[in-house]
């Protein structure tokens, strides 16, 4: 099955991210009609001091500066974490065909959960959304990584 090799290679680079110190999520986003991997990242804000660098918004840019354009209208996204509100627009802006998302994140997502943002009537673009594939262990990382840094302070 594609979509579990997809979403495997997200939770390697949210395992990576956690190895930066940096909020375990990645993503990758696909061109399904090849099966490529067109771009493929995990949260940076840390490490590059940029409250915007999250897993989404850092794969969008690089596969629209791997192909050329500023809409991924064919592709497809792979995220270990339910999009926040900013991550869901670039998605939206973006033309994603297909969102994958594993764990929900009740009190920052805003996909099936907060705002729903692919529900708003201003929104302009709504991928489909498929959640759940491995929702159990890119959830489980994101509890080990906070307990850490709760046991750190």
């Amino acid at each position: 099955m594609k979509n579990l090799e997809y979403m495997q290679r997200a939770y390697e680079l949210a395992q990576k991210a956690a190895t930066h110190d940096e909020v375990p999520i990645g993503c990758v986003i696909v061109n399904p009609e090849t099966n490529e991997i067109v771009a493929e990242t995990f949260n940076q804000s840390q490490h590059v001091e940029d409250a915007t660098a999250h897993a989404e918004i850092k794969a969008i840019q690089e596969a629209c500066a791997k192909l050329g354009t500023n809409r991924l209208r064919r592709m497809d996204l792979y995220v270990t974490l339910e999009p926040c509100t900013m991550c869901a627009a670039a998605i939206s802006f973006a033309r994603i065909r297909n969102l994958f998302f594993a764990a929900t994140d009740e009190k920052g997502g805003a996909v099936t959960s907060g705002v729903r943002f692919y529900e708003q009537p201003t929104c302009h673009h709504k991928p489909t959304v498929h959640h759940g594939l491995m929702a159990e262990e890119c959830g489980q990382l994101l509890k080990d990584f906070f307990r850490k840094k709760r046991q750190k302070n």
